[in-house]
């Protein structure tokens, strides 16, 4: 897969229009989808001119990376898989497990994910430049985790890189299914922490490693 253009060289730039311009593409692009959100009206909404968005990011493309790679690093920032060697596993896997529910279940997320399925069959362009930017890094993250733990004698797994991906499949569950195709609202905090225990009981009670 090539990679977005690259910015530009150039004066150093600017981190506040930076930071401005994916909050901004993030919320547009939400809202109306990729192909509907034209980089004028990001710049505007930004307060920042078009050529901005070319100094930083290089295109619309960079752009729609940067802002998911922020929404992913803001709520599952890369220290939340570095877990201290005191740190239980059951409390790292609920932390873990707490933020990515948090995530995909907010308002934002869902818009997105509404949106790329709603762009599915049309071009797999803008599809794997998500999933590069976004499930791809949490699921190479939690497989990491998961061989530390392994490693500790925490936890007994065949293929950590599969048990990564049945642990956040497991933390979506139905709920976000039926939230995604608006059968249901998205659960409220209660709903989101009952939740996540049952299944960091469940992940543990699969994976725990044989006792002496």
């Amino acid at each position: 897969m090539s990679s977005p253009r690259a910015a530009s060289p150039g004066r150093p730039k600017d981190p506040e229009k930076r930071a401005a311009l994916v909050e901004a593409a993030g919320q547009l692009f939400c809202e109306h989808g990729f192909e509907a959100v034209s980089l004028e009206a990001i710049a505007q909404a930004a307060g920042v001119s078009k050529l901005t968005i070319y100094s930083h990011f290089g295109d619309k493309e960079g752009l729609f990376t940067a802002a998911v790679e922020a929404r992913c690093e803001c709520q599952l920032p890369h220290g939340l898989f570095e877990r201290p060697a005191d740190l239980p596993i059951d409390e790292a896997l609920r932390q873990i497990g707490t933020a990515f529910v948090d995530l995909v279940f907010s308002d934002e997320a869902v818009k997105l994910m509404r949106m790329m399925a709603a762009q599915a069959g049309q071009s797999t362009r803008l599809a794997e430049l998500y999933y590069q930017a976004g499930p791809k890094r949490a699921l190479e993250e939690m497989e990491c985790f998961l061989r530390e733990a392994q490693r500790r004698g925490q936890l007994a797994l065949d293929d950590p890189k599969t048990a990564a991906a049945q642990f956040f499949v497991l933390l979506k569950g139905l709920a976000h299914f039926r939230c995604l195709i608006g059968l249901q609202p998205p659960p409220d905090e209660a709903g989101r922490r009952a939740h996540v225990e049952r299944c960091v009981a469940l992940f543990l009670k699969a994976f725990a490693p044989e006792r002496p």
